[in-house]
């Protein structure tokens, strides 16, 4: 079943409450219109429904998502994917800060480019719950800043700051970044065979998401990850 909600200039709680009416009615696939800058859209998202939206939502969009597909046609605002547990976002232009803010799980993949914080705090549980953020342009200031799990696959370029504080996760970078640009308690390594399959399989599903030819090779990325996971243990002092 799915039904189209015309979005226009009305407000956000009106329009997320027409949504959630759709979904416990059982619709699973759903069409929003003329969306202009509506917060919250698919806040909570169950699985097996999609969510397909023209227009450019407002900040928050598929927070706490517990799966499902959001799929937006044009750019979106800052901190989609907040929180988020499961599912799918995939974003057909840009978008804007703390993209995947504390994402637990799922994956989001951004055509072009992002804002500053993308994947701020991102955290893992296993490989059952393990974050994906893929951007096809640039990011910009302090991407990975806190990350604490999960991938982020960069294919452009990152901006100043990058993966401050980070002390979980791994981020690939495209064509790698000058040595000295990177925080003592990081490492920029060669990929091993378990990096170049990860960036194959985000690359391959990038691509088919967007119609795009990207390369799947994985040996045009390096790896970054921290040395440890308590980097700066050695900036507190304890008791004697």
């Amino acid at each position: 079943m799915s039904t189209t909600i015309d979005t226009g200039l009305r407000p956000f709680e009106e329009v997320n409450a027409e949504v959630r009416r759709a979904i416990d009615a059982g619709e699973s696939e759903i069409v929003l219109t003329d969306v202009n800058g509506q917060r919250y859209i698919a806040s909570a998202l169950p699985r097996d429904t999609r969510i397909t939206i023209h227009g450019v939502p407002g900040n928050d969009l598929g927070c706490y998502m517990a799966g499902g597909t959001i799929e937006v046609l044009d750019n979106a605002q800052d901190q989609i994917a907040n929180t988020m547990n499961e599912g799918l976002i995939v974003v057909h232009g840009h978008c804007g800060d703390a993209a995947g803010y504390a994402m637990r799980g799922g994956s989001l993949y951004v055509r072009d480019d992002v804002g500053w914080r993308c994947g701020i705090h991102m955290k893992e549980y296993g490989h059952d719950a393990r974050p994906m953020i893929v951007i096809g342009g640039n990011a910009g200031s302090f991407l990975g800043e806190y990350m604490a799990g999960g991938v982020i696959l960069l294919m452009g370029s990152p901006d100043n700051y990058l993966a401050s504080g980070m002390h979980g996760g791994v981020m690939y970078l495209h064509g790698g970044i000058d040595d000295a640009l990177v925080s003592p308690t990081l490492l920029q390594e060669e990929c091993d065979a378990a990096d170049l399959a990860t960036i194959a399989d985000l690359t391959a599903r990038y691509n088919r998401f967007f119609g795009t030819d990207k390369p799947v090779r994985g040996e045009l990325y390096t790896k970054l990850r921290p040395r440890s996971s308590r980097p700066y243990s050695g900036m507190y002092t304890t008791a004697d």
